[in-house]
C-alpha cells in the first residue's frame, strides 16, 4: 500500500533534481498539500520521481489542474481550469512526455484564445 504524506512534513526533503525524499528515503506514494485546511495539491511519486496522477485545487475545492506524470515528464493530456470552473488550458503531450503535440487556451468566458499543433514529422 502506498503512503500519503503532507508535503509540509519536516521529514520531507527535495534535492536539486526535484526528487522527493521522506525520512531520507526516495518517496513512493501521494504527497499532498493543504492551505487553510483545504486540499490544494496531490502529486504521485515513485522512488522520489513524479509518476502518476497530479491534481491541484483552488481553496474552494474547484479543480485547478489535472494530469499524469511518467518518470518525471508530463504524459498525455494536462488540463487547467479558471477559478470559475471553466477550462483554461489543455496541453497534449506525447506518451513519453518528451514532445508537446498540441496546446489550447480559453479565457474565463470560454472563448478559445490560442490553438497550436506540432508539425508532423
Amino acid at each position: 500500500m502506498d503512503q500519503r504524506i503532507d508535503i509540509d512534513d519536516p521529514n520531507v526533503t527535495m534535492d536539486d533534481g526535484e526528487h522527493l525524499y521522506y525520512q531520507g528515503i526516495p518517496f513512493t506514494g501521494e504527497a499532498v498539500e493543504y492551505q487553510r485546511g483545504a486540499l490544494v495539491s496531490l502529486i504521485t511519486y515513485k522512488e522520489g520521481v513524479e509518476d502518476g496522477p497530479v491534481r491541484e485545487w483552488y481553496t474552494d475545492g474547484t479543480l485547478r489542474s489535472d494530469g499524469v506524470m511518467r518518470d518525471g515528464f508530463p504524459a498525455g493530456e494536462f488540463q487547467r481550469w479558471h477559478p470559475n470552473g471553466r477550462l483554461a488550458a489543455r496541453t497534449i503531450m506525447s506518451d513519453n512526455g518528451l514532445r508537446q503535440l498540441a496546446q489550447f487556451e480559453w479565457d474565463e468566458q470560454g472563448s478559445l484564445t490560442k490553438e497550436w499543433h506540432a508539425e508532423r514529422d
